[in-house]
């Protein structure tokens, strides 16, 4: 399976979906750890890399969408 190229701006949807309800996530930052915003309640969180590429389903929207 071919690795992504996660950028800054694409919204992804995760497995697990946020206390506030929603599935989707906002990339603020890559690297060896993606810094993440809650599309629902605007939340930020820090994941290393392995844990992020596990969680993601799907890209949603690409930046320039």
């Amino acid at each position: 399976m071919e690795k992504h190229n996660y950028q800054v701006g694409e919204v992804v949807r995760l497995k697990k979906p946020h206390p506030c309800g929603s599935h989707d996530w906002e990339i603020l930052r890559t690297g060896m750890d993606f810094r993440l915003k809650c599309c629902g309640c605007g939340h930020l969180v820090m994941l290393p890399r392995p844990k992020f590429e596990k969680m993601v389903r799907a890209v949603v929207a690409s930046p320039g969408a």
